[in-house]
């Protein structure tokens, strides 16, 4: 999200959900905080645990989480150097909702996998 959305929310008088839903939207960043919410992980390490998510759309997604101060980037003065992600004190504070949120994927797993499978095919038929 663009730095000018954050000057909007903080300016806006909005309903709290969509504060929320401000930081975490987007395809990749629950599923990333999800991620990070047991352990710290390097970048690669992340990459291989996202099927899908391009080089470039994980380095984005990263920084946006810790420009958000969600996620914690440490740099470790090795050779090579290496470099940590985890959550922030303040990205922590979501654990209750990423524990909430996968509680009822879970129950709702089937169900769930029903309709983006009804999604999916009414998009391939619409772009017919």
């Amino acid at each position: 999200m663009a730095s000018g959305n954050h000057a909007q929310l903080r300016k806006a008088h909005i309903c709290p959900v969509e504060a929320g839903i401000e930081l975490l939207s987007g395809r990749w960043k629950a599923r990333i905080l999800w991620k990070l919410y047991n352990r710290p992980m390097r970048f690669g390490e992340l990459r291989r645990e996202l099927a899908g998510i391009t080089e470039k759309m994980l380095a984005q997604q990263l920084r946006e989480l810790e420009r958000d101060e969600l996620v914690t980037r440490t740099m470790y003065p090795e050779m090579p150097p290496r470099v940590e992600y985890s959550l922030s004190e303040f990205g922590r504070t979501l654990g209750p909702v990423l524990q909430t949120l996968a509680g009822w994927g879970s129950d709702n797993r089937e169900r769930i996998a029903r309709i983006i499978a009804r999604d999916a095919d009414v998009g391939v038929a619409d772009s017919r």
